[in-house]
């Protein structure tokens, strides 16, 4: 309790020092505003243009566009560290999705972050995505989902910047790009793996980690899942909804119990 209002009291006289704008819209006020935090509470299925052959089944609690890119951003490379709340939250709404669409609506969930680069590492000065999948965990276990964290992946080789590539490219670019992390321990009998990240774009990373994580499951095992902050958005005129990956797999249109609580009204940050 004392360590909760300590830091309360402390975010309010850096709002005094320093007023927070909206990350997304730029209204002063909260770091994320009602109307820009809403954008990251509606799941969806991610549905790249050209659908990748081994995508997993992925869910987005929302689209990549909008005030949600530069929302994104302003965690991923601009530093604002206090984001990591609302959208470890909105990553934890997608889990919490993609887990009730499978055939195991149920299961405690392993989060599977994707490893950063030792580029982005050094870059960045920290791993963006382990800080949201540690936020999303918290959020789910107190909505009552059995979840952890696992480092079952690692980075190797190198590979060069994304952008421009086509999606053929991309692929090419990242093969033989992950491997099994040998220091791991092997998760929980029956628990449902789920790939995370901050955002999917043409799915290209997402399959070739599915790939490297699904050789080392057993024939009855689960399928991988995935779930993402944001999904770059299908051009108009796509028809949503329908998961043309492997397996069954739905995505509720009335949220359960879980949805219910992730998806609610957020204390001010």
């Amino acid at each position: 309790m004392a360590g909760s209002t300590l830091r309360e009291v402390g975010a309010a006289l850096a709002d005094l020092v320093l007023p927070r704008t909206c990350a997304g819209c730029g209204v002063p006020g909260r770091s994320v505003c009602p109307p820009c935090a809403a954008l990251l509470t509606v799941p969806r299925l991610a549905q790249p243009r050209r659908f990748p052959v081994g995508l997993p089944p992925t869910v987005a609690a929302g689209a990549y566009a909008g005030p949600v890119r530069p929302l994104v951003n302003a965690f991923k490379e601009h530093g604002r560290a206090e984001l990591a709340r609302p959208l470890g939250a909105a990553l934890a709404l997608a889990v919490a999705a993609v887990r009730l669409g499978s055939l195991h609506p149920a299961a405690p969930v392993v989060l599977v972050p994707l490893p950063a680069s030792r580029a982005a590492l050094r870059a960045r000065g920290r791993d963006h995505v382990r800080e949201l999948t540690s936020r999303a965990v918290t959020e789910l276990r107190a909505a009552g989902v059995p979840a952890r964290q696992q480092r079952l992946l690692r980075r190797r080789g190198r590979v060069r910047d994304s952008a421009g590539l086509t999606p053929a490219q991309r692929r090419a670019n990242l093969a033989g790009s992950f491997a099994p992390d040998p220091g791991a321990a092997a998760p929980p009998p029956g628990a449902l793996l789920v790939l995370v990240d901050d955002v999917v774009t043409t799915g290209a990373t997402l399959c070739e980690a599915a790939r490297v994580l699904s050789a080392g499951l057993a024939p009855d095992s689960a399928p991988v899942l995935a779930a993402v902050v944001a999904a770059t958005p299908r051009p108009s005129g796509t028809t949503p909804g329908a998961c043309p990956g492997p397996g069954p797999y739905r995505l509720p249109t009335v949220p359960g119990h879980d949805l219910d609580r992730l998806s609610g009204p957020r204390r001010r940050d």
